[in-house]
């Protein structure tokens, strides 16, 4: 468990503070003095049913969160790595593990992950690679649906495929499989991950939002599309919302961020932008992922009306740009509200879990 984060919330550095639309979600602030929030643990062990043994299943790294509000605590569902496979990325078993905080900083792990590659219908998707990047939501009706990436390493094509799961307690899951199954074609057998689901402020929660009949997702690494549904399990997949851009901070690719938020100024979706090697940004390292944020129309959520031109957020705190992934990285999944703050959870440098905030009162 990691020490205390010392001091109070600070101004973003000016590295930080470009001048954004006034619809921008914002300024997120580090602690005074930053510090992961959920770091690799050897102390968390449990039986794998994949290998048939006692693994310590989040000794490696820990990061990519997502985050929800369960009875009066923070929650966020991580993905961790434990030691086992080749010393690359993408060579180690991700497995979901779930922390707990009152506070939004300080977390307790509990021993065993909550989603993992089982002797389970997905067996064939997630092994050996696992469970990977989870988003959740929760419904009106108080289920939690997960959106996380399959990865079935030992696949001749390596495809990740975007799967969903369900939960009551957010500790026992039903998975239910690619969420495009159904559609056949192209999209059943292609690669597809990070599934931000539209949700809106109800109260003081943030819940799935059934918009114009309908539930929707903004997914995909690489450039971002629309998916919609009328579940939340099975989805039909639509069309490109939002692309790369040459001399950006995202001109390598786009990729979803936390569920998305239906507001007074328009759908609002924090996403993730890497750099290009030579044709990005010359502001931040090639390859750095840092965070943007696009509006989308609310009666025709395709239709994209504007976006930020700079990182809001990006790698600046040393463990954000030393780890697995050496570019940099602040790979923003988790996004909540508590306490009178947004609080954003994101990975670092694909290695541990960090947070940020920002006062909640623009959005209410």
């Amino acid at each position: 468990m990691l020490g205390a984060l010392l001091g109070s919330w600070l101004s973003l550095t000016a590295a930080e503070t470009p001048v954004e639309p006034a619809w921008v979600m914002g300024p997120f602030v580090r602690p005074a003095s930053p510090a992961p929030v959920i770091a690799p643990n050897t102390n968390l062990i449990f039986a794998c049913p994949m290998n048939q043994s006692s693994i310590a299943w989040a000794a490696l790294h820990t990061f990519n969160p997502a985050a929800v509000v369960k009875d009066g605590r923070i929650c966020v569902l991580y993905r961790a790595e434990d030691g086992s496979g080749a010393m690359k990325i993408g060579g180690h078993t991700s497995r979901i593990g779930l922390a707990k905080s009152t506070d939004g900083i300080h977390f307790t792990s509990e021993p065993a992950p909550v989603l993992f590659p089982a002797e389970d219908g997905e067996k064939t998707n997630e092994w050996t690679g696992g469970c990977e990047d989870p988003r959740i939501v929760e419904t009106a009706g108080g289920q939690y649906v997960m959106m996380y990436t399959e990865f079935r390493r030992d696949d001749k094509h390596r495809l990740p495929r975007l799967g969903v799961a369900t939960s009551t307690d957010l500790v026992h899951w039903t998975k239910h499989g690619p969420v495009f199954a159904q559609q056949g074609g192209s999209f059943s057998g292609r690669a597809c991950k990070s599934g931000a689901i539209l949700t809106q402020m109800v109260g003081e929660k943030l819940l799935a939002a059934k918009h114009l009949g309908k539930y929707w997702m903004y997914w995909g690494e690489g450039e971002i599309r629309l998916a919609s549904s009328t579940d939340l399990i099975n989805w039909s997949p639509g069309p490109v919302v939002l692309r790369t851009r040459t001399g950006k901070f995202d001109s390598a690719l786009v990729e979803a961020g936390p569920p998305a938020l239906l507001t007074s100024k328009g759908i609002i979706l924090i996403y993730n932008g890497k750099n290009a090697n030579t044709t990005g940004d010359a502001k931040l390292k090639p390859g750095a992922y840092a965070g943007g944020q696009a509006l989308f129309d609310p009666a025709q959520p395709e239709k994209l009306l504007d976006r930020t031109d700079t990182p809001f957020y990006q790698p600046v705190a040393s463990f954000e740009q030393t780890g697995q992934y050496g570019a940099g990285t602040t790979f923003l999944e988790g996004l909540v509200p508590y306490h009178g703050k947004w609080w954003l959870y994101y990975g670092c440098a694909d290695s541990f879990v960090a947070v940020a905030s920002s006062d909640l009162s623009p959005l209410k």
